[in-house]
């Protein structure tokens, strides 16, 4: 795993991103803490769709709602998008 800037809740959230079986209680804010802290930025799309893009990685993806749990395709695709980037706990 590179370097990054991240905080104890951040690194468990990678972690839990790439445990299996998918975890079913991770929470969206905290998806979005990890990618920030490895330096993605953040494009809100409209509605709930909001896009995080890192070195001409994208990765978009909708905000739950009304509940605060990432689903677990979304959590799959946030896992692809860090391998893509070279990010792994």
């Amino acid at each position: 795993m590179l370097l990054f800037n991240m905080n104890k809740r951040q690194r468990e959230t990678l972690e839990a991103i790439f445990s299996e079986p998918v975890p079913k209680n991770l929470l969206w804010d905290d998806i979005e803490s990890l990618l920030k802290a490895i330096g993605c930025k953040v494009k809100n799309r409209g509605g709930s769709k909001v896009g995080f893009g890192k070195d001409n990685e994208m990765l978009y993806a909708h905000r739950p709602h009304p509940q605060k749990e990432a689903k677990g395709y979304i959590i799959k695709k946030v896992k692809d998008f860090l391998i893509s980037l070279g990010v792994k706990p």
